[in-house]
């Protein structure tokens, strides 16, 4: 496996993500941004933050299957939460847990997690990127 997670000692060890991120791997994946649209560019939860996270990761999923790989290769992700407030954890949680449960697999690559005013789609309220990388 190209991809080795760490919690190093000195830095708090999280649940949900690991703090370093270690590739070894020859092949780089960048997955675009994935919104919560299906296969035919419906939006998938309108309204709903957990569906609309569980539909992101699945696509992310998809996407990285297309190139040869799983959640297992992804060295980081990028989440960006429309009005994000620490409130809405637990919806984006719901949401990550569903996907993983689905995918069959624990998303806990080293993450950054912004609030942005708003996507490109008014009815997006997330949007995920991945960076993977592969032998």
């Amino acid at each position: 496996m190209a991809i080795t997670l760490v919690n190093p000692g000195g830095l708090p060890e999280i649940d949900t993500y690991r703090q370093v991120s270690v590739a070894t791997g020859s092949k780089l994946v960048f997955v675009a941004g994935q919104v919560a649209w299906d296969a035919d560019g419906v939006t998938v939860g309108e309204g709903d933050l957990a569906a609309q996270v569980e539909q992101c990761y699945l696509n992310v999923g998809t996407a990285l299957a297309a190139a040869g790989g799983s959640f297992d290769d992804v060295a980081k992700l990028n989440v960006h939460v429309v009005d994000w407030t620490p409130d809405k954890m637990p919806l984006l949680l719901e949401g990550i847990a569903r996907a993983a449960k689905k995918l069959g697999v624990t998303p806990v690559p080293p993450a950054t997690l912004l609030g942005v005013a708003a996507l490109s789609v008014p009815n997006h309220l997330v949007e995920v990127e991945a960076t993977a990388v592969l032998d």
